[in-house]
This record gives structure tokens, sequence and C-alpha cells, in this order.
């Protein structure tokens, strides 16, 4: 799995575990302190998430890093 591949999936697993949580970016963005267009950036894999940001993403969401980055 390269970088681009790596991106993608992280995006899409962080998409699918807040929307079963019923969030919107916005929702989401605004509990980690950050944007709405930047979590759009992230779910859709156009930037390489930080691991302060994975971090406080996961613990909005209520779940582990790991489980993020299990792919």
């Amino acid at each position: 799995m390269n970088a681009t591949e790596k991106r993608l999936a992280l995006g899409s697993a962080i998409k699918a575990r807040r929307e079963e949580q019923g969030l919107s970016q916005a929702r989401l963005a605004l509990m980690i302190g950050s944007s709405k267009s930047h979590i759009w950036r992230i779910e859709t894999g156009r930037v390489s998430v930080g691991l302060d940001d994975l971090g406080r993403i996961a613990d909005a969401l209520g779940i582990s890093v790991k489980s993020l980055v299990e792919f």
C-alpha cells in the first residue's frame, strides 16, 4: 500500500466512524478545533494527517488511533 492509498484508507475510516455517530464534518471540525475544509481534505486523502490531529479526531470520536490505522 503506497502513501496515497494509506491516506485514502485513513480518510475513509474517519469518515465512516464520523457518519456512524451522526456527526457532520463541521461538527467534528469544531470538536477538534479545526475547519470543515480540513476535515474534508483529510477524509478525501488530499492531505496527510499529523499525529496531533489524528489523536484529536480519535478522541472526539471516542475511539483509539489504532482502530483508524488498521487497514
